[in-house]
């Protein structure tokens, strides 16, 4: 059980490190836009409101490893924290306003930062897969771009 626990301890410590790089992100969007969302006390409870959602939603995945049924077993992690903060949402609208006090995209760099750091965990993996990988990716790339730029254009002439 002590190793459970270690588990969750560390889960709760980068969930927390995650609520501080949200928090200095927000800080330093502040700096360069004085007239973004401004970090209030609403925005310290949101974050902590995020937090407890986050938590939750880890404990409630490790719990359901247990359950026989694999389909509940192999749940992600973020289906759990979402199905989490969907339930104590619709319970009290208290929750909505104080996460709308967190900026977005203060939301969204420490996210990214993780995904890369991740990334770079394999690549040398990466580095194995074949040079026909990086033609896809450049068609893929531009095919968005080009479709992106048709369907904005699209909508900038219908208006």
């Amino acid at each position: 059980m002590e190793g459970g626990l270690n588990k969750y301890a560390k889960y709760a410590l980068v969930l927390l490190l995650s609520i501080c790089l949200i928090l200095f992100t927000q800080e330093i969007k502040l700096l360069k836009n004085p007239h973004g969302t401004p970090i209030s006390m609403m925005t310290i409870y949101g974050l902590i409101v995020l937090w407890l959602f986050s938590f939750i939603g880890i404990l409630i995945s490790g719990l359901m490893k247990k359950v026989p049924l694999k389909l509940i077993h192999d749940f992600p992690v973020l289906g759990w924290v979402s199905i989490t903060s969907l339930v104590f949402c619709l319970i009290s609208d208290s929750f909505i306003k104080m996460i709308q006090a967190v900026d977005f995209l203060s939301i969204t760099t420490p996210i990214l930062t993780f995904a890369g750091i991740s990334v770079a965990d394999r690549l040398i993996d990466l580095r194995k897969t074949s040079w026909k990988v990086a033609i896809v990716a450049i068609f893929v790339f531009s095919g968005m771009y080009i479709g992106s730029a048709i369907l904005a254009q699209i909508g900038l002439h219908l208006s």
